[in-house]
């Protein structure tokens, strides 16, 4: 059987709308691209173009994994963050676009700094998605990225690869900030901060799909925040700059925390729905 995109696209759409699909439409035409191996755009503008039998079963598939719950971002294996492209795997969270205040926040405190940083540690890396953007608009530093998932780890390398910044990072494996030593002129991080209750209760897509040790916050949310921020503290340069996302309702607690190490302007930065996503200190 042969079809053209828009026949392809209208049917489909039509299944995941069915389904309770958010924005099925953009859906498939994005699992259209990735299963055909065209511009998301072409799409849009060749729609008169036929599909073979082959490339329909694909989409087919990935249509049928969508209808599942399963995001648009893992069927295709990749999302784009801060204008990027980044591999996802099983061992790393699915970048949000909530997540972006941090690397706007982190190049807004630094600006008020006579110099670009030399060094940047991003702690709970992940895809690299928060070191990699930031190595992108401050070229000249070095990055270091740590994770305690090998998966994770092997995933931010390969990103890495792909995107060929000027200096290219060293990404570790480790618990925290344990097994380093240096000091860094900015820490990032998003950390654990789901208190354990609540992740029964997330949207599907990320309950199912991310991974649970990178949600799993402990009883209250604040496990994570009680260790990495001490350790942070000890691997900061003398006016080192600490950047972290918090949930929903945990800036007071966090900003408690942050005192209690020694760490001083304490700033909250909203996201662009105004909830406050991340948190600035700076060590003394």
């Amino acid at each position: 059987m042969t079809e053209a995109i828009r026949a392809t696209h209208s049917r489909l759409s039509l299944k995941l709308q069915i389904a309770g699909i958010d924005n099925p439409r953009l859906d498939v035409r994005l699992l259209i691209a990735a299963a055909t191996e065209r511009d998301p755009q072409d799409i849009l503008l060749h729609d008169s173009q036929i599909l073979s039998s082959q490339e329909i079963s694909r989409v087919e598939a990935y249509v049928e994994r969508r209808r599942c719950g399963e995001p648009v971002s893992r069927i295709t294996g990749e999302r784009e963050f801060w204008g990027l492209r980044y591999r996802l795997s099983a061992g790393t969270l699915d970048p949000r676009p909530d997540s972006e205040t941090l690397v706007s926040a982190s190049l807004s405190m630094m600006f008020q700094k006579a110099n670009p940083p030399e060094s940047i540690l991003d702690v709970g890396t992940g895809t690299g998605c928060l070191l990699l953007s930031l190595m992108t608009e401050w070229p000249e530093a070095r990055g270091v990225g740590i994770d305690i998932e090998l998966d994770a780890v092997l995933t931010a390398r390969q990103n890495a690869s792909l995107l060929k910044t000027a200096n290219q990072p060293t990404f570790l494996v480790g618990d925290w900030l344990s097994s380093l030593s240096d000091r860094y002129d900015v820490i990032i991080s998003n950390p654990p901060y789901v208190s354990s209750s609540e992740i029964d209760n997330l949207q599907r897509e990320v309950m199912f799909f991310d991974p649970r040790r990178a949600l799993d916050g402990g009883l209250d949310g604040l496990t994570a925040y009680r260790q990495l921020i001490p350790e942070c503290r000890d691997h900061l340069a003398i006016g080192g700059l600490l950047v972290l996302e918090v949930g929903a309702g945990q800036d007071r607690d966090v900003k408690k925390l942050l005192s209690a190490a020694g760490l001083e302007k304490i700033e909250v930065h909203p996201d662009l729905s105004g909830h406050i996503r991340c948190i600035t200190s700076w060590a003394p």
